[in-house]
């Protein structure tokens, strides 16, 4: 039987198939279908199964990380969208937290809410802080409310009633009525998507979710019709933002979850990996055609989050820490108003992408530069499946950068490249020593296709002493998936101080959210044995306005004494003091339900041969103004024997991507397959 992971990316999209009798694991890429991504997967698995000739119906589990969600959200291509909120409360979405998106910038201004204030209608409806019913709701003034809102248009309703948290009845009761009355509505309630507090953040992301979910839905029918028709006989999953796997059904329900979902995939896989490799502090710099997603791992854990923009618009659910800036292999080289060079945030994406590829792209990129310093192969990419034409990248970055610059091809190509490394390592500084870490601590876990390209010279930068690069490093997130459960996170709000006489109720609270994910997962067809429940607690000190996550082992092991020490340190490791005398006030209750799959294997590996069996052949390469052109061996990456140390200059080329080594550096292969740069 065969296990296939997917990560649709913004240039490729990735496909990594482990057969379960042998654990042959085969990694495949294909363009990237912005247009419809279902098709780039289908047609991507049809050829994955002709080429290795294996039949469909052998296929037992499917699973992918997708963007759609995320890319409506940016694009603003969602669907038109209404509000339904407590009286009052009409302008939420707009006053927001009264905050400038860029404090000293006149010229950056807020975005304009989703939902535009005629579509955004008040309700008479009140519940107390407690929950209690103040003001009784009236459902057929409701239906009304939304029969207008559908008659001008709106194809989404988002609910989001005040406390509705504490008591999501009247929201229950607005949502039957709704479907019932305009049965092709998509009708989102926030006591569903964020049952907790700050009205804001509940708001706006009830709001998001409605504005994704019908193409969504479209989006997961057009992806079960096409696997279908190719006869892969079962349904697809989807990782979700904590980097966990849903079922369509829960991505259909839920799909803001699938925000950053792909990356998501990369830092699971990625700490699976380092905790095999005996490294369990990682920095994972994961580095596409258009972006670079890090995240820290501490101890084997990812860090999580749920404090998230997405263009303004903040999105509420936890999920793993990940740091995006706009700088991939695609990025777009220019030169400003006052004649300094940058790169990206825009770039040239799948189509028409980089010059050299030959599809129309005007303008100078990340990877025409390293193409023009021969770090990556001047003649084709993907084990010759993608010709490149060196030629095009010189002439454009002589053109556009080098002769405006007054420079030679490769100090403008160098120069590129040296300021998308400068925004890599501020990401990465940003995630590690704002939040009290030690880089000299960690490993720079580097993949996607562009990532080897750059870690060793983003390693230099940041002071790190060794990167680690999986084996097919552009298919990473595809092969987390892979490594990922099934997984859901259950939230509620319960502002109280923490003492004896409140910690009772705190721990009946969880065993009730425990057997709320417990049904969740009987749903997604997880077997009892397999269920697993972690557990935090969310708290600060009282008077602050934000709260520190803290890890409980059980509900039956939760002791008063233990959380207050562990919060202490938490806070401590985080802000750097301590007020022991200041009350220690609990605000959420957090329970992730998830289910155990069966995973691909991270066994030692066994591999013959030499380092002259791997050598390939020589070119120069640029290694920048102090050691220039420097002819370099080149070598095949399966071919590598374990263990053997080369000395830098290197360059190691597999199909999904290149691996540069600097001079002064050296690598080799571990007993797992990656391969170690030590710096």
């Amino acid at each position: 039987m065969y296990r296939i992971g997917i990560d649709v990316g913004g240039t490729f999209t990735d496909f990594v198939m482990l057969n379960a009798k042998d654990e042959n694991v085969v990694f495949y890429k294909r363009p990237s279908t912005p247009h419809d991504p279902s098709e780039a997967i289908a047609n991507g698995l049809s050829e994955l199964i002709s080429l290795n000739k294996i039949d469909a119906a052998d296929i037992d589990f499917v699973g992918h990380g997708t963007t759609v969600a995320t890319n409506m959200i940016i694009e603003r291509r969602g669907v038109s969208t209404g509000l339904l909120t407590t009286k009052g409360f009409r302008d939420v979405l707009a006053i927001g937290r009264q905050a400038r998106p860029g404090l000293y910038d006149y010229r950056v201004r807020k975005v304009d809410p989703l939902v535009p204030r005629r579509h955004r209608i008040e309700v008479s409806e009140r519940l107390a802080a407690n929950g209690d019913v103040l003001v009784e709701i009236d459902e057929d003034a409701i239906v009304a409310d939304a029969q207008k809102l559908w008659a001008d248009g709106v194809k989404s309703i988002a609910v989001c009633f005040l406390h509705s948290y504490r008591n999501p009845a009247h929201e229950e009761r607005v949502q039957a009525a709704i479907c019932k009355a305009l049965p092709d509505a998509y009708v989102s309630i926030s006591s569903e998507v964020l049952p907790e507090f700050r009205e804001f953040e509940r708001t706006s992301t009830t709001v998001l979710n409605a504005y994704v979910g019908p193409k969504m839905q479209s989006y997961t029918r057009k992806l079960r019709d096409r696997l279908k028709d190719i006869s892969v006989p079962v349904e697809p999953m989807t990782i979700h933002s904590n980097g966990g796997l849903l079922s369509l059904r829960s991505v259909e329900e839920l799909p803001v979850l699938t925000c950053l979902s792909g990356p998501a995939a990369g830092v699971v896989g990625a700490a699976a990996l380092g905790t095999a490799s005996g490294f369990p502090n990682l920095i994972t710099y994961d580095v596409g055609g258009t972006s670079t997603d890090v995240s820290l791992i501490a101890e084997g854990q990812p860090k999580y989050t749920s404090k998230r923009e997405i263009t303004q618009f903040p999105l509420k659910t936890p999920m793993i820490d990940i740091q995006v800036i706009g700088a991939g292999g695609g990025s777009i080289a220019w030169i400003d108003d006052a004649g300094a060079l940058k790169v990206g945030p825009h770039s040239a994406g799948a189509y028409p992408g980089p010059v050299a590829y030959g599809n129309g792209g005007e303008e100078p990129t990340l990877t025409d530069a390293n193409i023009c310093m021969q770090r990556l192969n001047p003649i084709a990419l993907l084990d010759g499946r993608m010709p490149v034409d060196r030629a095009k990248s010189l002439e454009v970055l002589k053109a556009k950068i080098a002769d405006p610059l007054g420079m030679s091809v490769e100090e403008a190509a160098y120069g590129i490249l040296t300021i998308a490394v400068a925004s890599m390592s501020r990401a990465i500084r940003s995630i590690s020593i704002e939040h009290g870490y030690n880089l000299a601590d960690f490993t720079l876990v580097s993949f996607g296709g562009a990532g080897p390209l750059h870690s060793a010279d983003v390693a230099r930068e940041c002071g790190l002493k060794r990167v680690l690069i999986p084996q097919e490093p552009g298919t990473m997130c595809a092969r987390g998936i892979l490594l990922s459960n099934i997984s859901r996170d259950f939230v509620r709000t319960e502002l109280m101080l923490a003492k004896e006489s409140s910690w009772h109720r705190l721990t009946g609270l969880l065993r009730e959210m425990i057997t709320e994910g417990d049904t969740w997962l009987a749903r997604e067809k997880v077997l009892e044995g397999d269920r697993r429940f972690d557990l935090i607690i969310e708290a600060r000190y009282r008077g602050q306005n934000h709260e520190i996550r803290i890890p409980v082992a059980s509900v039956e092991s939760a002791e008063l004494e233990n959380f207050i020490a562990d919060f202490h340190a938490a806070h401590e490791r985080e802000y750097g003091t301590i007020v022991k005398t200041r009350p220690v006030e609990i605000v959420n209750c957090r329970v992730r339900a998830s289910g155990a799959v069966p995973k691909a294997s991270l066994e030692p590996v066994e591999r013959k041969g030499s380092i002259a069996d791997a050598l390939v052949g020589e070119r120069d390469i640029y290694c920048g103004p102090r050691d220039g052109w420097q002819k370099t061996s080149i070598y095949a990456r399966d071919k590598l024997p374990l263990s053997e140390v080369i000395s830098g200059p290197a360059i190691i080329e597999e199909m999904s991507s290149t691996t540069v080594v600097l001079p002064g550096q050296s690598v080799h292969v571990d007993a797992i397959g990656n391969l170690i740069i030590e710096c």
